[in-house]
């Protein structure tokens, strides 16, 4: 009976073991720590304005610093690049057939986050931004515009929604999706964009 009893508390014992050693250790972040990320997307312009009736949708990259602070809250730097291909594409024969081909638009900004359950795994954020656009038309001979009723720069206010599923020690999947309001000239342009990518929290 004795050696029963003795054979089920190591088969008890490895089993837990075996279950702790599978399971990736994590490190969950802290207030003063500072979250590095990157992460690719796809965005689209709502067809609306001169700028969303001109181009459509497209690929994006970004990279973001995210400062968590106390009381689940958090400060950002974020750093977008999008490119919008135009709505019509228009060959290029000569000086007359001049056309819009692609938009791109850099976002240069800060972002406030409220966080919620960053005692575990998955920590989901609400955020609100504000910045500086640039807005860059390339046309169909090649040529870039750098001012003009599609091109300049502007100010952008956004809010979004994201997740990070931390995966291994302070290293997380980054899920999120902005709307991102984009003005110039006194007109808005809309600018929808969901992304995918890993951010990195350095210890201290």
């Amino acid at each position: 009976m004795n050696g029963i009893r003795c054979a089920v508390v190591v088969a008890i014992a490895l089993v837990s073991a075996t279950s702790a050693l599978a399971e990736p250790r994590v490190v969950l972040p802290r207030a003063g720590q500072v979250g590095i990320g990157v992460q690719g997307g796809y965005g689209m312009l709502l067809n609306n304005g001169v700028v969303g009736e001109t181009f459509d949708a497209g690929e994006s990259y970004t990279v973001r610093l995210r400062y968590r602070m106390r009381y689940e809250r958090g400060l950002g730097l974020t750093f977008e690049n999008n490119a919008f291909d135009a709505r019509e594409r228009t060959l290029y024969t000569g000086e007359l057939s001049t056309a819009p081909e692609r938009l791109g638009v850099i976002l240069s900004g800060v972002e406030f986050y409220q966080m919620f359950n960053t005692r575990t795994r998955y920590v989901s954020m609400l955020s609100l931004g504000a910045g500086l656009v640039q807005q860059r038309v390339k046309l169909n001979s090649g040529e870039t515009e750098l001012s003009g009723t599609l091109s300049g720069d502007g100010l952008f206010v956004s809010a979004g929604a994201g997740v990070e599923r931390f995966v291994y020690r302070s290293v997380a999947i980054d899920v999120s999706t902005r709307y991102y309001a984009m003005f110039r000239d006194g007109k808005a342009g809309h600018n929808v964009q969901v992304a995918l990518g890993a951010i990195f929290y350095a210890g201290y």
